[in-house]
């Protein structure tokens, strides 16, 4: 963990888990530092806590940020700058956590994953706004209509 995000954050216990937890007031648009970690060139590398950076690479994050939970009303946002090499190839993009409103000292940070309809599972973020999936938005559509489909019977 870099000095600026020790002095920003902590981990933190919650029910299901870890957490990332605000240390002191932070105010709104505060970038709490780079998302460290492995970087993998592969494009069916799929992990919990992987965040897909693009084309083939994804990145394994490292504590602290390795432990942003979900919520369908996020407090937080993962900023993704698109890097190339000096060759002009594409490189591994970088990662940064922003804030996107206040948050009070020990506040838990949480993002909105935004996963794809086909690997969404149940949400138990407890917002007042929540899809009842940990699913992007705009694929919650798709999601429910496979949903309402019944089984075809075989007898």
């Amino acid at each position: 963990m870099t000095s600026a995000s020790e002095q920003l954050v902590r981990v933190g216990k919650v029910s299901f888990g870890k957490g990332v937890f605000a240390r002191r007031e932070i105010p709104k648009g505060t970038s709490l530092g780079r998302v460290a970690g492995r970087v993998i060139n592969d494009p069916n590398y799929a992990t919990t806590y992987c965040i897909d950076l693009g084309g083939s690479f994804s990145l394994e994050p490292r504590a602290p940020f390795r432990f942003l939970n979900h919520c369908c009303t996020p407090n937080c946002c993962l900023c993704i700058t698109p890097m190339t090499n000096e060759d002009g190839s594409p490189a591994p993009a970088e990662v940064t956590v922003e804030t996107l409103e206040d948050i009070p000292k020990g506040t838990e940070l949480r993002i909105d994953y935004r996963w794809a309809a086909y690997g969404a599972i149940k949400c138990l973020c407890g917002s007042a706004q929540c899809r009842g999936w940990v699913v992007a938005a705009e694929e919650l559509p798709k999601l429910l209509k496979s949903k309402k489909r019944k089984p075809k019977q075989l007898c």
